[in-house]
């Protein structure tokens, strides 16, 4: 699996959920921050996205805004309409629509809205990395894989439940996250604006060999000269780029990798503290157990355990 892949899979808990949401000015929602990644994608109209700190950012048809931190916002047709609370007992849209517009009164925005649950406990870097709100407008030519994505997941949301749809929208949910994804990376690339971070290290042909290896198979003994000759560069050549980049040394992300990859396996699989220990590279589990606690806060067991009981229904 290739690095960004392996980081959605990782980082992401339970249900995806998204909707169909329709406004009709005036309109001003207030959204509380969430343990969450949100979208806002523009179908048609325009409205504002409202951040709790920065600039309104205007949005029309295509735009896509990403708020991969859920943190607190507002949409409203216009910055200075007065903000409204959410309402105490949330509106469900999932796979469904909430159409607010009066009768007889034409849309001023039409939007696919939706969030995935994240696990915040301990999240990648790369993540880390994104700002507060991705904002991606819609530009002839480009990204066109996310705006079939976009058309797609609409006509999924606009039409009466069919065979395969939960299926189907659950697939559409997490391609729209990697392109998302994907496409402020190359944005970042393409602007000049990755000269370090997790958007160059992506891009960087050594560091991203380098990553592909240790995500390839986290549980080999690397070490920081087989790391190197993947990258093709000497040990400390590679050293100084990879650490440069990725903000970490090459084996101290290593173990990190291989915790995050026990979390998820300690999420979603029954497999023996011990078994997992051994996929991630690790012959003790005294061993194991230790360094996971340091990371996580809690022995392996315990964060099964927390973990189940928080998980979200299927």
């Amino acid at each position: 699996m290739d690095v960004l892949s392996d980081v959605v899979s990782a980082a992401r808990t339970g249900r995806p959920h998204s909707g169909r949401v329709t406004r009709s000015a005036p309109f001003a929602r207030w959204s509380p921050a969430a343990p969450s990644a949100g979208f806002h994608i523009v179908l048609q109209g325009t409205c504002w996205l409202i951040p709790s700190r920065g600039e309104p950012i205007a949005l029309g048809p295509g735009d896509v805004a990403f708020l991969p931190r859920g943190s607190a916002h507002g949409l409203a047709d216009d910055p200075s309409t007065p903000m409204s609370e959410p309402p105490e007992t949330p509106t469900e849209v999932d796979g469904g629509r909430d159409d607010e517009t009066p009768a007889g009164r034409a849309p001023t925005a039409v939007m696919l809205c939706g969030a995935y649950l994240l696990d915040g406990s301990a999240p990648h870097p790369l993540l880390n990395d994104l700002p507060e709100v991705i904002h991606l407008p819609t530009q002839v030519g480009r990204h066109r894989e996310l705006r079939a994505a976009v058309e797609l997941l609409g006509v999924e949301l606009d039409s009466d439940p069919r065979p395969g749809s939960d299926t189907i929208l659950l697939t559409l949910l997490d391609l729209l996250l990697l392109y998302i994804l994907r496409a402020w990376f190359e944005e970042q690339r393409v602007s000049g604006h990755s000269a370090t971070g997790w958007a160059a290290a992506l891009h960087d042909p050594a560091v991203a060999a380098a990553l592909r290896a240790i995500h390839g198979d986290p549980g080999r003994p690397w070490t920081v000269e087989e790391l190197g000759a993947q990258a093709r560069l000497s040990r400390a050549a590679f050293a100084r780029r990879f650490t440069h980049l990725v903000g970490q040394p090459p084996l101290t992300y290593l173990t990190w990798w291989r915790m995050t990859t026990a979390a998820r396996l300690l999420r979603t699989s029954d497999a023996p503290v011990n078994t997992i220990a051994q996929q991630v590279g690790y012959s003790s589990q005294y061993t194991f157990t230790h360094a996971f606690k340091r990371l996580y806060g809690s022995p392996p067991g315990s964060y099964r355990h927390h973990a189940g009981q928080s998980a979200t229904p299927a």
